[in-house]
């Protein structure tokens, strides 16, 4: 047992101080992901803030006819929102996909987005990995990689993001609310949260130390369908092999990349007529597997299509 402090934050610009005054505390909100990393000797905090008791669940409309969600909002709560139903069923879809009705009701938008990689390497502390060792080495490149990424990857890291609830986000164009250690809050894309391996894959997010994502915001609803796929090895409780979300014309990629991947280039080619095979195959033209992960190149693109198609005929 590691011994660690423990402190319920009363307001976030307090939490966010604690944790940015020491590099060695952590955010707790669900802890569905959080407390499985200290249990494995993974993540070694000495301090843990409990901010999953702060004003900051509620889903309000905005003045442009979005939604603002904010962090501390369980999952479950998120996917039950009969607003989301309506106007943002590729959110629902998302999440109901994702993991298990226990762990939904725990699980925290906010921690949603802050969780790391399911790379099995990364997992085992007795093996080489980059993201929890800086220059250890990548075991995944030469392993089992079955799971690994076919787009953004590096030759430090071939690991993916395991969220379907940021998959559907970045479908929708959702914003993060992010309180920093001034007491501001600054505002980035869902889209533009995680950043590429490169040589340092250790360093996930675009958030600072201290940082605190405080909400999420959705734009108006899209015109058109929307539509989550999801591909895995059984029908529940298990991680993605691949996930594509469409909401109207914007796709999104899930399991195949560091981040949740806006498919922009399957994009352009539907803008530009083109057909749904088209769109997929130019998105995933520049895809490379690592070995045993090759299937995921033809599985990403046949979903896609399926997806796109879906949504086209106006089904969610």
């Amino acid at each position: 047992m590691r011994p660690f402090t423990y402190e319920r934050a009363t307001d976030a610009a307090s939490a966010v101080k604690a944790v940015s005054d020491n590099p060695n505390a952590r955010f707790l909100a669900g802890g569905t992901n959080l407390l499985d990393l200290m249990k494995l000797e993974i993540e070694h905090p000495t301090h843990l803030v409990d901010v999953g008791r702060l004003p900051l669940a509620a889903i309000e409309e905005t003045a442009d006819g979005g939604l603002r969600i904010g962090a501390m909002a369980t999952n479950s709560l998120v996917a039950a929102d009969p607003r989301v139903r309506a106007r943002y069923p590729v959110l629902a879809q998302a999440i109901i996909h994702g993991g298990s009705p226990q762990l939904r009701n725990k699980a925290t938008v906010g921690g949603n987005l802050m969780q790391r990689t399911r790379c099995a390497y990364f997992y085992d502390t007795t093996k080489p990995c980059n993201k929890r060792q800086p220059g250890a080495g990548c075991s995944a490149l030469e392993g089992l990689n079955r799971n690994a990424a076919i787009l953004g990857a590096s030759e430090h890291c071939i690991a993916t993001n395991p969220s379907d609830m940021s998959v559907a986000l970045t479908a929708l164009g959702a914003g993060v609310e992010a309180m920093t250690a001034t007491g501001a809050v600054r505002a980035l894309t869902v889209a533009d949260l995680h950043l590429a391996p490169g040589d340092t894959p250790h360093i996930e997010t675009a958030l600072s130390v201290g940082e605190l994502i405080t909400a999420v915001t959705l734009p108006p609803a899209p015109t058109g369908g929307q539509v989550y796929r999801k591909a895995r090895d059984r029908a529940s409780y298990a991680g993605g092999l691949a996930m594509v979300a469409v909401a109207g014309g914007q796709i999104a990629l899930g399991g195949v990349a560091y981040k949740p991947w806006r498919a922009l280039k399957a994009e352009a080619a539907l803008a530009a007529g083109q057909t749904p095979a088209a769109a997929a195959e130019a998105e995933l033209a520049d895809a490379r597997d690592s070995g045993r992960n090759a299937f995921k190149i033809a599985l990403t693109t046949r979903l896609t299509v399926a997806a796109i198609a879906q949504a086209q005929g106006g089904k969610s």
